[in-house]
């Protein structure tokens, strides 16, 4: 049971859920609040709710992308996140969003927002990014400093 509480805390960090919120869903799901108080079965249900948001367990930790500026898209789309401004938090709504935003005006969108080598494109999706956090009203890490 253990093993599957740690997994539902690393999934509402990797969805960008805060503590009220997963005690929130938590309860709705199961009456309980505390996960210590939930049997296995409830740990899972509360497991299920949180893949159909879109969290996907990883056998490990993903290498970081191989350059700087896809890094950068990586924080950008995490800042995304963490404000709440994203249905889809975590790179299987990135990489939706590469397609649904550049999909047709790329003659070619990788399946992998890691597989970008063009630096236009790259350049592109960053300042897709910042364009929405600035009409999001949010504040990136950096920005607005000076």
């Amino acid at each position: 049971m253990a093993a599957s509480i740690r997994l539902i805390h690393v999934a509402c960090r990797d969805l960008g859920i805060d503590q009220d919120t997963r005690r929130a869903l938590q309860e709705r799901l199961t009456g309980k609040a505390s996960l210590r108080d939930m049997s296995q079965r409830e740990l899972e249900l509360v497991l299920g709710a949180l893949k159909d948001q879109g969290f996907r367990p990883r056998g490990g930790r993903r290498p970081a992308a191989p350059r700087a500026d896809l890094r950068l898209i990586h924080v950008l789309w995490a800042e995304l996140g963490t404000a709440g401004a994203l249905d889809k938090p975590g790179r299987d709504g990135l990489n939706a969003f590469i397609r649904r935003r550049f999909g047709q005006s790329w003659s070619f969108v990788p399946a992998d927002v890691d597989m970008l080598r063009d630096w236009q494109q790259i350049g592109d999706v960053i300042q897709a990014l910042k364009a929405w956090a600035d009409r999001a009203g949010i504040i990136l890490d950096g920005e607005g400093k000076g």
